[in-house]
């Protein structure tokens, strides 16, 4: 069994310095008293033409679910004139992610690790590739249709060591070996 850890998220949620209050009651709201078994959390500025905007991610496993909360904010537009935050949180039971991909990015100057993206999928978002079908006759004018890919695509989190520091990275990895494992059980998932 794990520990819970969701003092351990609460407290960092207050260290980021980024709405915590809001932030905070987002991720209580989602997680409905359930204990937390592994979090990771990224605060991340974004560069919008002449403004810094900021943003966050908090991802949450718990005994039956995996979490997220994300917050965002906004300069003001015709809805809302003035400055102002939007936190959407999202829950999706443990038996419904159908995959877990972890990519890292390794120097090979130094073998020492740079960054890792994390992609969760849960059949909500899918991505759809899709190219013009090619004939192995090059002298051939016919359409051939369309070829492609459909890929599931619901969340990803990149996380780099220079940006966020080689332990946001760990933190990264530490949370996807914990939520694969967690859907590797199957339908027992929710007894970590």
């Amino acid at each position: 069994m794990s520990a819970d850890q969701r003092d351990e998220v609460f407290a960092e949620i207050s260290r980021s310095g980024y709405y915590p209050e809001i932030v905070a009651q987002g991720l209580s709201d989602a997680l409905a008293d359930e204990s937390v078994h592994g979090f990771v959390l990224h605060h991340e500025p974004t560069f919008d033409r002449d403004e810094i905007r900021r943003h966050m991610t908090v991802m949450v496993l718990t005994p039956s679910r995996v979490v997220l909360v994300h917050t965002d904010e906004h300069p003001g537009d015709d809805l809302l004139p003035k400055p102002y935050t939007s936190t959407t949180s999202e829950a999706v039971a443990i038996s419904q992610v159908r995959s877990v991909v972890v990519t890292r990015m390794v120097s090979a100057s130094s073998a020492r690790l740079e960054e890792a993206v994390l992609t969760v999928s849960w059949g909500a978002v899918s991505r759809v590739e899709l190219e013009p079908a090619r004939c192995p006759d090059p002298e051939c004018d016919a359409d051939h249709g369309y070829t492609g890919s459909v890929a599931g695509d619901d969340f990803s989190l990149r996380i780099s060591a220079t940006a966020d520091g080689g332990a946001a990275v760990e933190r990264l990895l530490a949370f996807a070996r914990t939520l694969s494992a967690a859907t590797s059980h199957g339908a027992s998932a929710g007894r970590l």
